[in-house]
């Protein structure tokens, strides 16, 4: 038992816990409803994102049309590679990225200070409060797509390695929103944080491609500053086993490992970012 811990605040402390998850359901059925209220228009939307993706992985296409290989990956493998870096982030942004990107503004007009008064995690209450199922498109033109390149890339699936690609995409999912909870967490510190997501996307889309087709010093900043490679091509490319350049050998494990290590250091910048933050006052 922890020094000056006694039963009953143990026992308190694990009943609001539990009333905390009774509330996370409730939280997400509420801003479901409210996503879906047009539904009409929501699905519009959700065909315009896969034709817009859709046009992204054509002009792939186009150019495998032309080299027959882009690095030494086929056309299968770089759908399987597309399919997996998509549904990864739209997975991770689902949880993350409107909610922590709207942070700023909720800062800026101390609206933030509100969340502060609830009897539940700040963090908790954003995420779960605005999980966006926008990302509906995103995620049927990915599993539609990884499908697909499953079933044609030239590969002998086994338990083990459909287990890695399963392990690989979960650890992606949560690479992906560690990254963008840290790039919002910031606007506690800074008030302004949503120009660094003009940086996290710019090197997003480079992930759409091989690894070992970029300049040196691109490829260790996708593994280490920005690690975005960790959700697109080193676990494909682990996975069907490519070279992959830095890590070798060590490309799987790191694949793996990735997303929970970055989720202990978001959640470490967030409790950093929250003691820095001085309310709406400045």
């Amino acid at each position: 038992m922890a020094p000056g811990l006694r039963p009953h605040h143990r026992a308190g402390r694990l009943i609001v816990l539990i009333h905390h998850l009774r509330v996370l359901p409730l939280l997400v059925r509420m801003h479901v409803r409210s996503q879906m209220e047009y539904r009409g228009a929501f699905w519009l939307d959700r065909l315009a994102q896969i034709l817009s993706y859709g046009s992204v992985f054509a002009t792939i296409g186009i150019l495998l049309a032309r080299f027959d290989t882009l690095g030494g990956w086929t056309w299968p493998e770089l759908a399987l590679l597309f399919s997996f870096q998509l549904l990864a982030y739209s997975l991770g942004a689902a949880m993350s990225f409107v909610q922590l990107r709207d942070l700023e503004e909720l800062v800026r007009l101390g609206t933030y200070d509100t969340l502060l008064v609830k009897p539940f995690s700040p963090l908790a209450y954003l995420v779960f409060s605005g999980l966006n199922i926008g990302y509906t498109g995103h995620v049927i033109l990915a599993v539609a797509l990884m499908g697909w390149a499953v079933l044609s890339v030239d590969f002998a699936w086994s338990i083990w390695s459909a287990s890695f690609l399963i392990a690989a995409l979960i650890s992606a999912t949560l690479l992906t929103a560690a990254l963008i909870t840290m790039i919002g967490a910031t606007a506690l510190i800074w008030v302004r944080s949503n120009h660094l997501f003009s940086i996290f996307f710019g090197f997003w889309e480079l992930t759409r491609y091989p690894l070992n087709i970029f300049p040196g010093g691109i490829q260790a900043i996708l593994i280490t500053a920005v690690p975005l490679a960790l959700t697109s091509s080193v676990p494909v490319g682990a996975l069907l086993g490519k070279p992959i350049p830095i890590l070798g050998d060590w490309a799987g494990p790191a694949s793996l490992v990735a997303g929970p290590i970055w989720v202990l250091i978001a959640i470490a910048h967030w409790r950093y970012a929250t003691g820095k933050y001085q309310g709406a006052g400045g």
